[in-house]
């Protein structure tokens, strides 16, 4: 199945449960909002992409569930309750765009039956866009790859981060259609583990070879050449720095991945970000990106044992920003763009290459 899906015959949102990975691979079924809330909070589900995917899922459960009196009072209870779905998480843009793209269908309906038509309608339509955009970037991003590549990849940006087949893993799944033989070296991705519960179960089942290494390991892997490309994906990509970075695009991703991208740049290893253009931020700048902390129990317990003093401070965001110094390549649907990474050749669809080819022609 699909990382997150519509099940017609429960009418209800269907998930991969992925804080029961790796012990066993299982549906969860958010029959309600609420349910659709915490699995976000606790990351049921997860990536970007997904969250985009819930998002929409979310506003169109949100429709089926709300109580039917007049319209007018049936669209306001649907907002409010697919508005809670958009603020489960702050950072992924993804999650609070798609919501808003599904309400949209409300102002178009004129009955509660068309309303809640309409807006599984257009999950359903947002949820096969991702996995078409998702295929693109493989292809792109497959070109980057030499045969016998290994590549380095932080968290988990493949299928289950998607709805299907995966950003930064989609890469290498379409490199291996392509014949080429790629290796993977996957950081664990501490505190919750996320590059060993799901990046390695996901990479064994497509028969990929895979390599766990701790997190702190991947300096030496680096300054040991094992490594040919570092490739992850994005929470959310911005265009303008602001004061901290100033001009350029910043990416927001798992915390450790701008570690990943400074001893790559250290070693001469390519940094390789994989993307949809909706996880571009064309809105806001770096400073105003409001960066995840987790609960301070995922540090201070390990398997629900004790791992630290109970009382001790911890500070654990969820994401740190990279800036587009440290990115060589970053690839979207439309095609592979190096820095500097600007509007208007990110979201105007101008490929490298393509720039490059009418530079020599000139």
């Amino acid at each position: 199945m699909r990382t997150i899906d519509w099940d017609a015959d429960r009418d209800c949102v269907a998930m991969v449960d992925q804080t029961r990975l790796p012990a066993e691979y299982t549906t969860y079924y958010a029959e309600t909002v609420d349910e659709l809330v915490e699995s976000i909070r606790i990351l049921r589900v997860r990536g970007a992409p997904a969250l985009g995917a819930a998002g929409a899922y979310g506003a169109a459960l949100a429709a089926r569930r709300a109580d039917a009196g007049s319209f007018e009072e049936f669209e306001r209870r649907a907002r409010a309750a697919a508005e809670r779905v958009a603020e489960a998480r702050p950072t992924a843009v993804n999650l609070a765009r798609e919501v808003e793209a599904v309400l949209a269908e409300l102002d178009r309906a004129e009955t509660v039956a068309e309303a809640r038509e309409r807006t599984l309608t257009a999950a359903e339509r947002i949820a096969d866009a991702d996995v078409e955009r998702n295929r693109a970037i493989g292809r792109h991003g497959a070109d980057l790859l030499e045969d016998g590549a290994t590549v380095m990849t932080h968290c988990n940006a493949g299928a289950l981060a998607t709805v299907d087949w995966g950003t930064a893993l989609g890469v290498v799944y379409s490199a291996d259609e392509q014949g080429k033989n790629v290796d993977v070296i996957a950081n664990e991705t501490r505190p919750l583990n996320q590059g060993s519960r799901i990046t390695t179960v996901e990479l064994r089942e497509r028969d990929v070879r895979t390599t766990l290494i701790p997190d702190n390991a991947s300096g030496l892997c680096m300054q040991e050449g094992r490594i040919d490309a570092v490739v992850v994906g994005a929470d959310r990509i911005v265009l303008d720095g602001g004061e901290q970075f100033g001009d350029g695009a910043v990416v927001f991703n798992k915390i450790g991945t701008y570690k990943q991208a400074v001893l790559a740049d250290r070693h001469d290893v390519p940094f390789v970000v994989a993307a949809p253009t909706a996880t571009i931020d064309s809105d806001s700048d770096a400073d105003e990106v409001e960066i995840e902390e987790r609960d301070p129990g995922e540090l201070r317990e390990i398997y629900r044992r004790p791992n630290a003093p109970e009382d001790v401070p911890v500070y654990n965001p969820a994401f740190d920003p990279t800036p587009a110094e440290l990115i060589d390549y970053l690839v979207t649907e439309d095609g592979v763009f190096e820095p500097p990474l600007d509007a208007d050749a990110v979201l105007g669809g101008e490929d490298a290459t393509d720039r490059e080819a009418a530079a020599q022609s000139t």
